[in-house]
């Protein structure tokens, strides 16, 4: 199989060479994506053949024996049943072996973290969660502590890395997380303290570009969407983008702050320092401020200290006019926000991420109005709002992994 078919098969990225800063391909190169591109087939039309794979991947069946069997032998793979033919030979399936190797997880959020450890199929495993704490000193230690007790309990896995998604971005250069408003640390290096304290390689990314990945990866999307967005509503608000199959971070990985685009001149102070942000007006936060300035009315429950926005979600729910008024404003300035989205870089699909789904009967259909009052051009854009309940952000986490191990590698 040529090279340049090969490449097609698991490159999802086009791009101009850079003439001034090029790198040719090697044989290594060739190998390394045609031992790709097998693996990634088995990973999504398992149980399958050898012979299938032949020709789905249009490699001569002698190559794609030697690579299936490099990856039984590295337990990457693992046989299966026999199958059922008329006559000759009966083929022996081929399965992804999910059981090889373990992937730690780790979401970062300003009040908890929940750390996740998963197989190669992001299958949870086991979960641990803590408070995140004001010190990222003693934070960085202690979630060292509790990623070494899981992969103590574990300890059968071969262990991939760990993936961490965090609530603001990564310098690009320094790894160092730079800016993070909603958690108030000031460049912190994550990444050298817990591969010193876990042995183990450590990827950062912001919490919307891992949703990303984890949509890209295993979000139920046709292979025909290469320009996805997502949209992480929580503490803050921040956009991952996929365009044109590569995921986007900018020359110094602050690509995607949406949430930081001021929507009110004279609005509500955002922790960032500026006043009327998105995150200041559609967030999980906005909607509790929103929940609280309200004038009360008779049936307003009693409270002491700040109320949350799980209890303004079922507040809600319950039919309360307080917190159905509130998710309906913070409905609104998304739909502001996403319809801001959907007119600058026209995605195929654009998923929204948090607990504001649990209503999205009531916030969608918000959303849907207010984009279709400002796009007059009109929206082909498939919004789709992610299950809570399947943790997207801790996917994510694990998807940064796999793609060590599953995407189109880097030349050598």
């Amino acid at each position: 199989m040529p090279f340049s078919a090969a490449i097609r098969e698991v490159s999802t990225v086009r791009r101009k060479i850079d003439l001034d800063n090029f790198q040719v391909a090697s044989v290594k190169t060739a190998r390394d994506i045609n031992r790709r591109i097998v693996l990634n087939l088995i990973r999504k039309h398992q149980p399958i053949s050898r012979a299938e794979l032949s020709r789905h991947s249009r490699l001569q069946r002698s190559t794609v024996s030697v690579i299936t069997q490099q990856l039984i032998a590295e337990r990457w793979v693992r046989m299966g049943a026999f199958g059922n033919l008329p006559r000759g030979r009966k083929p022996k399936f081929l399965h992804l072996n999910g059981e090889r190797g373990g992937i730690v997880g780790v979401d970062l959020r300003p009040e908890n973290t929940t750390m996740m450890l998963a197989d190669l199929e992001m299958r949870s495993l086991a979960q641990d969660s803590m408070r995140t704490g004001s010190d990222p000193e003693e934070f960085i230690a202690e979630l060292a502590r509790r990623i070494r007790r899981l992969m103590s309990a574990h300890s059968h896995l071969a262990f991939e890395g760990i993936g961490m998604a965090l609530p603001g971005r990564i310098d690009l250069e320094s790894n160092r997380l730079v800016f993070a408003p909603n958690l108030a640390w000031k460049s912190v290096d994550l990444k050298g303290p817990l591969e010193a304290a876990t042995g183990l390689e450590v990827e950062l990314e912001n919490a919307a570009n891992a949703c990303a990945l984890a949509e890209i990866w295993g979000g139920a999307h046709s292979e025909s969407v290469r320009n996805l967005v997502t949209v992480t509503v929580s503490e803050g608000i921040g956009a991952g983008m996929v365009l044109n199959g590569q995921l986007v971070r900018g020359a110094t990985g602050m690509a995607g702050e949406w949430g930081h685009v001021t929507l009110q001149e004279n609005g509500p102070l955002c922790k960032c320092g500026n006043r009327g942000c998105w995150e200041a007006c559609a967030s999980n936060s906005a909607a509790v401020r929103y929940f609280t300035e309200l004038e009360p009315t008779q049936n307003k429950p009693k409270m002491s200290g700040m109320p949350t926005f799980d209890l303004v979600l079922k507040l809600a729910q319950q039919g309360q006019p307080q917190a159905h008024a509130a998710l309906e404003k913070m409905a609104h300035y998304l739909g502001v926000g996403v319809a801001m989205t959907i007119a600058a870089l026209a995605p195929d699909v654009l998923v929204v991420v948090g607990e504001v789904t649990r209503v999205w009967d009531r916030v969608g259909p918000i959303i849907d109005g207010v984009i279709a009052s400002r796009l007059s051009m009109g929206s082909k854009t498939q919004i789709v709002p992610t299950n809570p309940d399947t943790q997207p952000r801790l996917r994510g986490t694990i998807a940064l992994v796999l793609q060590k191990h599953f995407g189109v590698p880097h030349l050598a």
